[in-house]
């Protein structure tokens, strides 16, 4: 069992998953940080000087912080869409590589060129 894990564990899978949610880590801390500390203050300034982060409903003893919710939701609609943009760029790099790919069609050996020749005059051939 300790095998298998050893095996599981060294896949290439399982670091690119590790450096992945490393790197997914400082990113959430970046946009983060460009919500909290710049969009959210031009916001509240926006719509007359609100501070989302001290925005709150007392119940009695319970205290809801609505303010950091609507801060969340910004902050995740950000890093979705930073994301968005990310993967789509990606796509688009990934596409004219294989666009590369399909373009450099392999030249025929004399063989095949041979080949060809001879199934083309066996199909003129038939038909006639």
């Amino acid at each position: 069992m300790l095998k298998e894990f050893k095996e599981f564990a060294m896949r290439g899978n399982v670091f690119d998953l590790a450096i992945a949610v490393v790197l997914g880590t400082a990113f959430n801390q970046i946009v983060s940080s460009l919500v909290e500390d710049m969009i959210m203050p031009l916001v509240g300034l926006i719509i007359g000087g609100i501070d989302f982060g001290s925005l709150q409903i007392v119940f009695g003893d319970a205290v809801i912080h609505y303010g950091v919710f609507i801060q969340s939701i910004v902050d995740f609609v950000l890093i979705a869409f930073s994301i968005f943009l990310f993967i789509k760029l990606f796509n688009k790099f990934k596409r004219k590589e294989e666009k590369k790919e399909e373009v450099k069609a392999p030249a025929l050996t004399k063989e095949e060129v041979l080949l060809t020749e001879i199934r083309d005059l066996l199909k003129t051939q038939s038909k006639s």
